[in-house]
């Protein structure tokens, strides 16, 4: 290299080419590192995928229902597939842990909705909205009180709108005089049928900070002998730049609409979380302020809870609250200071917290770990302790002064209760312990009515002796079979007063009474649509929506199920291609589509999950594309990984149950004659990305893998992942046999590496991708490396979608289905293009 080192000179240097022969054997020289690959391949641009699997992707969505609780007006809510890059490219900052457009003030990449149409249910008339705007980009829908209006932003490039539709004149107008500010959230309330609660731009963005050439100095991060483990949280503040910029946009004036008319309520400020009081006389706010941190995202910054009345002027201190970098470690840890502000929606107004009784360190040995307390309005006095709780309280759900629900929860041994909550009198009643992994033992959600301040409580029927629970998966032996039950509250049974039946996917979404509800219904051939059902019997069709997928029809799906090496038994959806007959015809290539889960036991980790008979809607990120192009999928495979003993965690025995999973999954579709076993893929994305790479890092089981945004070296999340809750410095052994960076010279496997751009996912930072490519590439195995511009951690972008799949499919067509004769190995890999 020497050579081109000596050209820097200038002309003189052109004698390094002394002749012919010389730049000759330089072109040769150059010539052989391309066609090697150890050159960058030149871009060629954006690529597309079989047609079959571009109309799939492409395909409309059928529109989301909205219904009124008089079972009288649904709102039809129709989306695009998918928005163009140039979308995702539009101005962005990603400071403390939010992404938002400083030209339009509102929160980026998000998912709008573009047609909106109301359907009377009684005379089943169908209706166009007028006054939309042009073109509509629309989000949070929210009914007024009264429920003859619905309002929803609607998000242009230079700012954020608040639309009211009128039910009775199917008309839409704009509301505000000030552009909203959407940058922490909460787009707005309704305080009653005229009158809206929002937060609006207090400075255009002309005015924003303009960053220096020079900076004011060095960026300094400073810890004075505090334990104060991180996260890897992305999108931080890095600098005071940074700081100027957060300050300015997340700024924001609240203020009152009634009739057109912005009255400002309070000063303004970095509104956190805003919540009216269920009486509507109260306003609950936290507010972020100084110092910023830069290791933690915003909802954890510095911050003061006060409540103040509706028209602002009078203010009272509850709580001031410190930032959350001293958050202590462990999935059951929780910082030592209050927290979950709010309102008990079940009393005018009622402030409610939580508070660690062991200084937020669950290890501590007690019997009590956190407590419930309350404040009356007018918030003068100290708040008085409603419970303590042996478990760390998740939520708590009000009904009535006489029950109330509290749901503990203790994550690191997956264990959730849930109890009766006397308000009264603070006594509670146990009703449920369960395992979350055990999803046969899930009673389903308490089923919510509207009191009499508007406020989403229990519903309690039967004179306060039962609940209605809404399971909408109900898992059981046969697959899911969601139900509606009576829950007594006396003898802690559930009733199912109603189930789907055998054959059918359909739940319930939404209750208008105690006997007459909204139902989403579906089969294996029948895209889903909506139903108004009774407790009685007999069912209307309220929705008519059509097959979006015609290129799926004829393909076939059925819930396989089979056993690993151990005993564990697993299930996965496995699709074959229209026409195709097992055992008849030669078996196909197979790909294989997973996510690993950890469990505490091996009965809950054999349970059937999912369903046959739902209708397979696709996102991009769904394996059964390939099911047009001759492949068996095996979509949803189970990879559990289960503790083998008390003494043991279920990651002490990662990559043995990975493995034992694998093969138990191809040896199935051997035996079914379906798949090749000598032609098969494995993918997935995130951490089933990461299982991806240990698979190919310890097995010969597989022809190629897709591994898209994973995170590969586990020493860059040292403080935990997923649900290991151990540091790398308790482990680093652990950490070690667990991250397939470290085994990159095994990985001789083709491997399709794929990462957005702009990854937003805590710990599954690009650089993740990048150095397991290098890793690989170094040891001569056979890997690719995609980077999808603009993208975060779930890909939007058109074009980005395509040619995701065109690699896709070019990755498995090369290696999987026609698969080189040459075996693949470590120095002799084949590094060409496509």
């Amino acid at each position: 290299m020497n050579g081109f080192n000596r050209l820097k000179g200038g002309p003189m240097n052109l004698r390094f080419f002394s002749s012919f022969s010389h730049m000759r054997k330089l072109l040769l020289i150059l010539t052989a590192l391309l066609s090697g690959g150890i050159l960058a391949k030149a871009q060629n641009g954006y690529q597309l995928p079989p047609k079959d699997i571009a109309d799939l992707l492409l395909a409309k969505p059928t529109p989301s229902v909205s219904i009124d609780q008089k079972g009288e007006w649904l709102l039809f809510s129709q989306r695009n597939s998918y928005p163009n890059v140039e979308e995702l490219a539009q101005p962005e900052f990603r400071i403390a842990g939010l992404r938002f457009n400083p030209d339009n003030f509102a929160l980026s990449r998000q998912n709008f909705i573009n047609g909106f149409s109301l359907k009377n249910l009684k005379t089943s008339k169908e209706y166009a909205i007028t006054g939309l705007p042009t073109p509509l980009l629309a989000g949070n829908i929210s009914w007024s009180p009264a429920e003859d209006k619905i309002a929803f932003t609607n998000t242009t490039s230079k700012q954020v709108d608040l639309y009211v539709i009128d039910i009775a004149t199917r008309h839409a107008a704009k509301v505000n005089k000030a552009p909203l500010n959407l940058i922490t959230g909460g787009a707005y309330q309704w305080v009653d049928d005229k009158t809206l609660l929002y937060k609006i731009v207090t400075k255009p963005s002309t005015a924003a900070p303009k960053k220096e050439l020079t900076p004011a100095g060095p960026a300094i991060q400073e810890n004075l002998g505090k334990e104060a483990p991180s996260a890897t949280f992305e999108d931080l503040i890095k600098s005071p730049y940074d700081e100027s910029i957060f300050d300015f946009y997340a700024t924001a004036q609240l203020v009152k609409n009634t009739a057109g008319i912005e009255t400002p309520i309070g000063k303004p400020s970095i509104f956190i979380n805003v919540n009216l009081s269920p009486d509507k006389k109260y306003i609950l706010e936290r507010t972020a302020h100084r110092p910023f941190s830069y290791l933690v995202t915003a909802n954890r910054f510095t911050s003061t809870v006060t409540v103040i009345d509706i028209n602002g002027t009078k203010q009272e201190t509850i709580a001031n609250l410190p930032s959350g970098e001293n958050s202590p470690r462990g999935f059951d840890n929780v910082q030592n200071t209050t927290r979950n502000y709010d309102w008990r929606d079940d009393r005018p107004a009622t402030l409610t917290w939580y508070a660690p009784l062991d200084s937020g360190l669950m290890r501590k040995k007690q019997d009590y770990h956190d407590a419930i307390y309350t404040q009356d309005a007018p918030f003068t006095t100290a708040g008085k302790e409603l419970l303590k709780t042996k478990l760390r309280i998740q939520r708590i759900i009000w009904g009535n002064d006489t029950t109330a629900l509290v749901f503990e929860v203790l994550r690191s041994k997956q264990l959730e209760r849930i109890s009766r909550l006397n308000p009264q009198t603070g006594e509670t009643t146990l009703l449920l312990e369960r395992n979350t992994t055990d999803a046969y033992s899930d009673p389903g959600q308490p089923v919510l009515t509207r009191n009499q301040y508007g406020q989403e409580v229990l519903e309690i029927i039967d004179n306060g002796k039962q609940l209605l629970l809404n399971n909408i998966t109900g898992s059981s032996a046969k697959g899911d079979l969601p139900f509606l039950a009576k829950f007594n509250l006396i003898t802690r049974q559930n009733e199912v007063i109603w189930r789907c039946p055998e054959g059918q996917f359909e739940y319930v979404s939404e209750v208008l009474s105690p006997t007459t509800f909204l139902t989403r219904k579906e089969t294996h051939d029948q895209v889903p649509n909506y139903y108004i059902r009774k407790i009685s019997g007999g069912a209307t069709a309220i929705t008519a929506f059509t097959n979006p997928y015609p290129q799926l029809e004829g393909v076939t799906k059925q819930k396989v199920s089979y056993k690993r090496a151990d005993g564990v038994d697993l299930t996965g959806d496995l699709y074959l291609p229209k026409n195709f007959t097992p055992k008849k015809d030669s078996p196909l290539p197979v790909i294989i589509w997973a996510y690993p889960r950890e469990f505490n036991s091996a009965a809950d980790a054999a349970q059937v999950r999912g369903s046959k008979d739902k209708f397979t809607v696709l996102g991009w990120g769904s394996p059964v594309f390939w099911v047009t192009q001759g492949y068996a999928i095996l979509d949803n495979a189970e990879m559990p990984i289960v503790s083998t003993d008390s003494t043991k965690k279920p990651n002490d025995d990662f990559v043995h149950q990975l493995t034992m999973n694998a093969e138990a999954a191809i040896n199935k579709l051997s035996e079914l004659g379906v798949g090749d076993p000598n032609r098969v893929a494995v993918g997935g994305h995130s951490y089933g990305a990461f299982m991806t790479a240990n698979l190919l890092a310890h097995t010969k089981l597989f022809k190629a893998g897709i591994a898209r945004s994973g995170a590969y070296n586990r020493t860059l999340t040292p403080f935990g992942f997923q649900n290991e809750d151990r540091s790398y410095w308790q482990d680093p052994k652990l950490y070690f046999d667990m991250s397939p960076f470290n085994f990159a010279n095994q990985i001789t496997t083709p491997l399709l590496l794929v990462h957005g751009e702009m990854d937003d996912n805590s710990g599954t930072f690009p650089i993740q991708s990048e150095r397991m490519y290098n890793a690989i590439k170094g040891h001569g195995g056979t890997v690719r490396y995609v980077v999808l511009p603009y993208e975060a951690h779930g890909y939007r972008g058109k074009e980005n979608l395509l040619h995701l799949l065109y690699e896709e499919n070019a990755w498995l067509d090369k290696y999987v289905k026609n698969p080189s004769k040459t075996k693949t190995t470590s120095g002799s890999a084949d590094k060409r293009a496509f």
